[in-house]
């Protein structure tokens, strides 16, 4: 295929590099097995159930957080059936970024690609706030010391070895999982439904005890449902580290999201259901709040959940750190970022590319708000879910023959439910922080922007999504011949 040609087709231009490149942009191969993957999918996601969802009380009370996080839950476990057929089909770094690029061509895949990226660089950012609310609950002080400390923490494990990472975040997860399980079992004797409904009703349409904020504070909930699930999605982003990416991606993430579904709905139920609504919908701990409010005061329980679920924030600030590392390593590599981002060392690890997401990072937790950091994150992710989902659906009609492990219950069909329910989410993001959502379309028009007026003249031939998008091709070719 002539460069022209390539330019008439898709309007990008490629560049072919030495062997040298590839060899300085190597991950590390056979690191993790189906069981590590679901401990990812639950470690990326963890932190939702112990800050940030709360906020959705305040936004529809516990009747309109219900409704969002059911509708979100089908949206997810919708996704999560779509994305491990396409995992199991284009098993790269890429994860999301390369199969748009697949099914939309490079201007869909490099969109998918900085939605992500714009979702995990924001996400950890946010839950460093949460980190520092917990930590100052146990020793008095957080704010941006404890930010610094963290992300220069474990951004250096990262930076040390993918393996050690993984494992190390595994037994993480398990300490954090220990700790909804007690918090579960501490809340239930204490358990009454009317303090559900304790927020009192306003005069908004719909307005009842059950939804005290009216219709519209179902649509204000959305972001703090999605962030029960936020980044499950992730999990494709291992898979050129993983021993049998075809069947262990799939695996690791149905397993994940199914976890997460029981944490969900135990979560939601019984937190504000010993405390009450109104007393932790405003709290960045509000698993301690909770109890300490149930039981009347600091207690044993409090003070186990306070310590064992810092491990549950860790274990998703951790985790969302490797996979904006990926995303960044899979879009610098093709040549859509600056080339020097996807460098691996020694060890081989994206060191560029966890550095450069992390003091972003860092400087975003600096603004201490939570809250606006979650929108930030849940309107990078929903456009990310609009064009996977559309990426599937367009795959399923065009290369029906394609290779497929793993094939998607119900197929076009589910993914279609997913498809609206993200479209109904990013509309959400407007109507909760229509400044947060505005300025974030802003940065994403400008990386659109980035890639339309020099980045689709440099890419890399020798990619691995390209080289899928070029057999791709050619396999089209032979077969119209």
């Amino acid at each position: 295929m002539s460069e022209s040609e390539k330019r008439t087709r898709h309007g990008v231009e490629y560049e072919n590099v030495g062997t040298d490149y590839m060899e300085q942009r190597q991950l590390q191969q056979g690191a993790a097995g189906w069981v590590l993957l679901a401990g990812l999918g639950v470690a990326y996601v963890i932190s939702g159930d112990f800050a940030g969802w709360n906020f959705g009380l305040a936004e529809g009370g516990w009747g309109g957080l219900l409704i969002a996080t059911l509708l979100m839950a089908t949206m997810y476990t919708a996704m999560v059936f779509g994305l491990a057929e396409l995992s199991s089909m284009i098993p790269t770094a890429g994860g999301g970024y390369g199969f748009a690029r697949r099914a939309l061509g490079p201007l869909g895949g490099f969109a998918t690609g900085t939605a992500i990226l714009i979702e995990y660089a924001i996400a950890p950012a946010a839950i460093a706030t949460f980190i520092g609310g917990y930590v100052e609950s146990l020793i008095g002080f957080g704010g941006p010391v404890v930010y610094l400390v963290f992300y220069l923490v474990f951004v250096g494990i990262h930076l040390y070895g993918v393996g050690e990472a993984l494992k190390l975040m595994f037994g993480i997860t398990i300490i954090a999982v220990v700790a909804l399980v007690a918090f579960v079992v501490g809340m239930v004797p204490l358990f009454d439904p009317a303090n559900l409904f304790d927020i009192r009703p306003t005069d908004a349409a719909g307005a009842s005890a059950f939804l005290p904020f009216g219709l519209v504070g179902v649509w204000a909930a959305l972001p703090y449902g999605i962030w029960f699930f936020l980044a499950i999605e992730g999990v494709p982003l291992a898979a050129e580290e993983t021993r049998d990416p075809t069947r262990d991606t799939p695996r690791g993430l149905i397993a994940g999201m199914a976890a997460l579904l029981v944490f969900a709905a135990l979560i939601l139920v019984f937190g504000p259901g010993a405390s009450g609504s109104g007393v932790i919908q405003d709290s960045n701990n509000p698993l301690v709040e909770a109890v300490s409010s149930a039981y009347g005061g600091s207690n044993f329980l409090s003070g186990f959940i306070n310590i064992a679920g810092l491990a549950g924030l860790v274990a998703s600030f951790f985790s969302i750190i490797f996979a904006y590392s990926r995303q960044m390593f899979a879009l610098s590599r093709a040549g859509y970022l600056p080339k020097v981002l996807s460098l691996t060392g020694r060890r081989r690890t994206p060191y560029v590319a966890l550095i450069v997401p992390g003091v972003i990072g860092f400087l975003m937790a600096l603004t201490g708000n939570g809250a606006i950091l979650i929108n930030i994150a849940v309107f990078g992710a929903t456009i990310s879910y609009v064009l996977m989902m559309l990426s599937h659906i367009v795959l399923r009609r065009t290369e029906p023959d394609l290779d497929r492990p793993y094939r998607t219950p119900g197929g076009v069909a589910t993914t279609g439910v997913a498809l609206v329910l993200a479209i109904l989410a990013v509309i959400a993001t407007f109507i909760v922080d229509p400044t947060a959502a505005f300025i974030t379309l802003g940065v994403y028009v400008l990386f659109l922007a980035y890639f339309l007026f020099y980045s689709r003249h440099h890419l890399v031939a020798q990619a691995p999504e390209e080289e899928f998008a070029t057999i791709e091709k050619a396999e089209a070719e032979l077969a119209g011949s």
